[in-house]
């Protein structure tokens, strides 16, 4: 194992295979999470937890660790930590990849409106829907105006402070499998999910359950992201690190 870290900004179930993968293989792997969930689950390697203070703690920490190799794993629509990323990669000249899971596609039988932000998001909300928000619990203060509106709130973990919604329930639970996500879906008798357009197989079968039961569903397209060197599966970016480390290990 090389005593040279290999930094995984994750979060995400991708990040924490990706971390197994690599540790497996004898690397010495540096996982950061931003702490938003109370108890995530195990990660294998180190664990760092909590911001970096910015681009600038970001450009520190990688000075300090002396990290080999800057891997953002983050999620989709966390900006501030990949734009972060890319101002640390650009001043310590770390090699940098990004691993991004492609995002969904409107299928047959999906009713989908596509909109570009939160506040679209709140206004196309038709008067008297019942609404499942699949949000982030940092981006529900949006819909507060809404109290036309009544709201199924989910989140994994309780909110620390009330959530600002006229009208609303609070579900806390993860995503299950399509037929639970179905039974949710019509014991809550819901006319509508708003969701964020995240990807991956984990969230994706509230989707599928709308698309059975022909529910529309408001899908917050990805932001738009700088161009950078992104990878959308753990197997290349394993290929990459190899590639990288290597090239390294020839210098010295």
């Amino acid at each position: 194992m090389s005593d040279r870290p290999i930094l995984i900004l994750g979060g995400t179930a991708e990040a924490s295979k990706l971390a197994t993968l690599l540790v497996a293989q004898g690397r010495r792997v540096i996982s950061s999470l931003a702490g938003r969930t109370r108890d995530p689950a195990k990660l294998e390697g180190e664990v760092r937890t909590g911001g970096f203070g910015g681009a600038r703690g970001l450009t520190g920490y990688i000075a300090r660790e002396n990290v080999s190799l800057l891997i953002d794993a983050t999620h989709p629509f966390a900006t501030q930590i990949s734009d972060n990323a890319l101002v640390a990669v650009a001043s310590t000249q770390v090699p940098f990849v990004r691993l991004e899971r492609p995002a969904w596609h409107p299928k047959p039988g999906d009713r989908w409106t596509s909109v570009a932000s939160l506040e679209e998001a709140v206004a196309a909300i038709p008067t008297r829907a019942r609404v499942l928000l699949a949000l982030g619990r940092q981006h529900i203060a949006s819909f507060s105006r809404r109290g036309d509106v009544h709201f199924v709130v989910r989140m994994i973990d309780p909110p620390e402070t009330p959530l600002d919604l006229v009208d609303f329930e609070l579900e806390l639970s993860r995503p299950g499998k399509v037929e639970d996500e179905t039974a949710f879906l019509t014991k809550k008798r819901l006319t509508l999910i708003v969701c964020r357009n995240s990807g991956g197989s984990a969230s994706y079968t509230k989707i599928k359950a709308a698309r059975d039961l022909g529910l529309p569903v408001i899908m917050i397209d990805r932001p738009h992201r700088p161009g950078t060197h992104t990878l959308i599966d753990i197997e290349s970016v394993s290929q990459f690190v190899d590639e990288i480390l290597g090239s390294l290990r020839a210098r010295t």
